[in-house]
């Protein structure tokens, strides 16, 4: 493989971001509109209680939040499914297929770009935010809590950009897959953790999610970084979090071959 190659890719999709980097500050601005929403209803869901929910006090609800919203920024697609479902229904996988690489290792490298400018545009008023809330800010205070929290966010994000691939696939055999996308990302905000965090769900509901890819795509990084994901239970969402990128990365290269094979098949 040669690396030369995506790191130029990379590059290219930088420049292509700037293009709309108007676009981008916008919409990494409203973005945090969400967040504004889940702070004033858990003030008076904890106002109306007066006691902690599952754990969780309003200042520690408060930081979850605003980590829901940096590790959201930095990990979760922005309309890739859509981009590579145009590239095979506009025909525009013919000149890809021609050339010396690797699609999918080409689609990362934009994804990345796309990621890295997304998350610079939205650092600064999540920064203010921070500063706003700073006496909620709770740092784990080990290295190794760190090391595991990005690795998990790595994994992450890894999750979500091949779901996505894998996604935009079914553009091989089906027209418009929107309704697909819809369905399928509508279980993926409710079950990874971007409305609620999972571990205040009643413990048979958790059991279930435990072993389902949603919660691996955004809560279990986040609840490592909180310190509540320990002992054996770190360890072996770990592995789990591990064996759902490899099943996300295979679907995603399966999907791929079988669809060029068909796509060649029918005089795509």
């Amino acid at each position: 493989m040669n690396l030369r190659i995506y790191a130029k890719v990379f590059d290219i999709g930088l420049q292509n971001t700037f293009v709309y980097r108007w676009n981008f500050f916008l919409r990494s601005l409203f973005g945090l509109v969400p967040l504004a929403g889940s702070i004033l209803i858990w003030r008076s869901i904890f106002a109306s209680r007066g006691s902690d929910v599952a754990g969780y006090n309003y200042q520690a609800m408060v930081w979850y939040f605003l980590l829901v919203v940096l590790v959201d920024n930095l990990i979760t697609p922005t309309e890739d499914e859509w981009q590579i479902a145009a590239d095979i229904r506009d025909g525009q996988m013919n000149s890809f297929l021609t050339k010396p690489f690797n699609y999918l290792a080409y689609r990362l490298s934009l994804y990345a770009s796309y990621r890295l400018l997304y998350t610079l545009f939205t650092l600064t008023p999540l920064a203010i935010l921070v500063w706003c809330f700073r006496s909620y800010v709770a740092l784990p205070a080990s290295p190794l809590t760190w090391a595991l929290a990005i690795l998990s966010l790595l994994m992450a994000g890894l999750i979500q950009f091949f779901v996505a691939y894998a996604l935009a696939m079914l553009a091989f055999w089906i027209l418009e897959i929107s309704t697909i996308i819809f369905i399928l990302y509508s279980f993926e905000y409710f079950l990874s953790g971007q409305i609620f965090p999972l571990d205040i769900m009643p413990h048979w509901i958790q059991s279930t999610l435990h072993v389902l890819p949603f919660a691996y795509e955004l809560f279990f990084p986040i609840s490592i970084f909180l310190g509540k994901a320990t002992g054996p239970a770190l360890w072996s969402g770990l592995a789990i979090q591990t064996a759902w990128l490899f099943v996300a990365w295979m679907t995603a290269r399966t999907l791929f071959h079988r669809g060029v094979r068909h796509y060649q098949a029918v005089g795509g």
